[in-house]
């Protein structure tokens, strides 16, 4: 089984990251505003996602991609369509 990280734009051009051992149901939820986060910025898109061996490998991945509060960042990683090293 995969683990999905996956980068949300939102309407306001804001970027939703998160993580999920199931992406096709996780983007449903966002699209159909069952997830609190998203619900008042629809619509949203996926504009990057990474798989990962482990759901914690996934996480660990993502709170760090929330820890930035370089919004660049982010941008560049969904130019790329990879995440670099992000060291420890």
């Amino acid at each position: 089984m995969k683990f999905s990280l996956y980068i949300l734009e939102l309407q306001n051009s804001q970027f939703y990251i998160g993580s999920t051992p199931n992406l096709e149901r996780r983007l449903f939820e966002h699209e159909n505003g069952k997830v609190i986060s998203t619900k008042g910025k629809l619509p949203c898109k996926l504009v990057f996602h990474a798989e990962f061996e482990s759901l914690k490998d996934a996480r660990k991945t993502e709170y760090k991609l929330k820890s930035y509060k370089n919004k660049n960042i982010i941008k560049r990683i969904v130019a790329d369509q990879r995440i670099q090293s992000l060291g420890s």
